[in-house]
């Protein structure tokens, strides 16, 4: 891919002849259970952010949305949880973020990306407004995952960029943070990055990182997903992409260190969601954080906006 690819807006790129020798392929699927209140588990559930803490517990926050027969009551609430081995999770007695008193998100919580620091947490997530409609990306501090208390807007929307939602973060070895998210062109979901000085910002604006491809199963929309940086040279950030009648897959795609090519990416998709008979159903496989434990790879991600999986991934 050339420099113009990736700094032009408005091109859709071709699959690039890959610089680096890189693969990904699943080893094998598991499925992730919570156990939790009746306000948590008569919900459907999206985007597990999952993280392991020094002690080695498994961390977990995750949104939870109202069933799609049951009254549109907010777009999301975020719960957080714990486990003792990635894939059955205790989740605590309430909520850890809700929509509202403010204005930016009363209409919902969405999508929770967490930074755990020496001195606590920072949760960013998506702020959506009372006309369910319109969110920008927020964020949460706090000594515990109880205990939180929102620090307002992390990156507003503007008129070329609305809708921020859907962080994912990293810090280089410049000691400088970058931020990628999600946000509404032309209608569809692409995907843009900021640089700033520490992780709540404030943040300069960079060049479009990558584009739809023509003719692909990724030619139309694109949406944030985790990144796995146990090789800093090399960082690779497992995407979700999706035709433009939304049905969405799990792909992938490798930068260098700083982020500021790319070098390598998937031709087809990582995961793909299991068939189904009913073609109008939800197609949706949407990647949410990847750990790196004991030398494995897991990906978490959901399916079908309800329920929740992750993929043992092999590098090749």
């Amino acid at each position: 891919m050339t420099d113009d690819a990736i700094s032009d807006p408005h091109r859709k790129d071709a699959v690039a002849n890959a610089d680096v020798a890189l693969d990904f392929n699943v080893k094998r699927i598991e499925t992730v259970s919570l156990d939790g209140p009746h306000e948590l588990m008569s919900r459907d559930l999206m985007s597990p952010y999952i993280w392991r803490e020094p002690d080695g517990r498994w961390g977990i926050m995750v949104r939870a949305v109202v069933k799609a027969d049951a009254p549109l009551t907010d777009t999301g609430q975020i719960w957080g949880g714990w486990s003792d081995d990635g894939v059955h999770f205790t989740m605590l007695p309430t909520r850890s973020l809700m929509p509202g008193p403010d204005d930016n998100d009363a209409g919902g919580v969405e999508d929770p990306t967490v930074i755990r620091g020496d001195d606590g947490y920072i949760v960013y997530f998506s702020g959506v407004r009372a006309d369910h409609a319109h969110s920008e990306l927020s964020y949460a501090t706090g000594p515990s995952i109880d205990r939180l208390t929102k620090s307002g807007v992390a990156l507003d929307s503007t008129k070329s960029e609305g809708n921020t939602k859907e962080a994912t973060i990293d810090r280089t070895a410049d000691g400088r943070w970058r931020l990628f998210y999600e946000y509404a062109a032309d209608e569809a979901s692409r995907i843009g990055l900021a640089i700033g000085a520490g992780p709540a910002g404030p943040w300069q604006e960079q060049p479009t990182p990558f584009m739809p491809r023509e003719e692909s199963w990724d030619d139309w929309h694109l949406s944030t997903g985790p990144l796995l940086t146990d090789d800093p040279a090399t960082p690779v950030m497992f995407y979700n992409g999706a035709t433009r009648d939304a049905r969405w897959r799990i792909g992938w795609i490798a930068f260098d260190s700083e982020y500021t090519k790319v070098v390598a990416r998937g031709i087809q998709p990582l995961i793909t969601p299991p068939p189904v008979d009913d073609r109008t159903a939800t197609d949706i496989a949407f990647a949410a954080s990847v750990v790196v434990a004991d030398g494995a790879i897991w990906l978490y991600y959901s399916l079908e906006d309800r329920r929740l999986a992750r993929a043992l991934i092999r590098r090749s």
